[in-house]
């Protein structure tokens, strides 16, 4: 499938809420929907998903609207995930325990491989179906796994050298939990999740809110 120009990040970033809520339609036992009803569910106008899913060819049929599994199998290879990627996670902690036990990461396409960090009392044990194995461990896991993708959630002082690690190890792409920017070679891409940043936003608006 062919891409007519260039995507803007937000309409990447709206492709995964397309894809999640056709899926949650899939389990329903839903066969089509419009862009209308779909716009509904997810507070976005059915304009601009049209025009969304128009960046990647045709979707769908005039007066009927998208079949349900046809689309989610089209977004699924327009992102990728079709490519099963593999997932390290540095640092098991309460956080990263959590996304071990992600069971959505499956359905997604995504399979944690391995899992790291340097408490003894964590290592060797079974999270999620993987062992925990020692940081120091974590380059030789990676390549032997052909894991691609590394999710970081160790304290901020250490992210930046597990980053390092992962690249020197041939991870492509980062995501970080560590409330820092991490400094990587041209080629990797690193997007940064940061908690407080939505809860701070959160407390914003409830402060100024208009009675």
């Amino acid at each position: 499938m062919r891409q007519k120009k260039a995507i803007s990040d937000a309409v990447i970033e709206r492709l995964p809420l397309y894809y999640r809520d056709l899926l949650l339609l899939q389990d329903a036992g839903i066969d089509i929907i419009s862009s209308e009803k779909l716009g509904e569910r997810l507070g976005i106008t059915p304009e601009q998903i049209r025009k969304d899913l128009t960046c990647f060819g045709a979707f769908g049929k005039k007066g009927v609207g998208y079949y349900v599994s046809e689309l989610c199998q089209q977004i699924v290879e327009i992102i990728g995930l079709q490519q099963h990627w593999k997932i390290g996670i540095a640092g098991i902690g309460h956080l990263g325990w959590a996304l071990a036990n992600y069971k959505t990461f499956g359905r997604l396409g995504f399979r944690t491989t391995g899992l790291f960090d340097v408490d003894h009392r964590i290592i060797g044990q079974n999270v999620g179906g993987v062992e925990v194995t020692p940081i120091s461990e974590m380059g030789e896991v990676i390549q032997r796994e052909g894991i691609q993708i590394g999710i970081i959630t160790t304290p901020a002082a250490v992210a930046q050298q597990v980053a390092d690690q992962m690249v020197a190890a041939g991870i492509r792409g980062i995501l970080s939990f560590a409330p820092l920017r991490l400094t990587v070679p041209d080629g990797i891409f690193v997007f940064r999740e940061d908690l407080s940043i939505g809860l701070s936003r959160i407390s914003y608006y409830l402060t100024n809110k208009k009675d």
